[in-house]
């Protein structure tokens, strides 16, 4: 009616931890924010979008390391 797709509620929590997750967002933040007891349970069912962030943060401590050794 207003041209917007349709999600379902459930689609919305979803798409949060995703892109939470996606942007760095620590896995514990988003647990405590989704509600679930452990950060495993959100590990188990989000674990797609992290080799993607992992990736991205080995990059970066990889410059930091190599930055770190022209500083010498």
């Amino acid at each position: 009616r207003h041209g917007m797709p349709f999600i379902r509620l459930h689609g919305l929590r979803h798409s949060y931890a995703t892109m939470a997750l996606a942007a760095g967002v620590p896995a514990k933040a988003v647990a405590d924010r989704l509600g679930h007891t452990s950060v495993m349970i959100t590990l188990d069912l989000y674990s797609h979008v992290m080799p993607a962030v992992e990736a991205e943060h080995a990059d970066r401590v990889g410059s930091l390391i190599a930055s770190s050794r022209t500083l010498r």
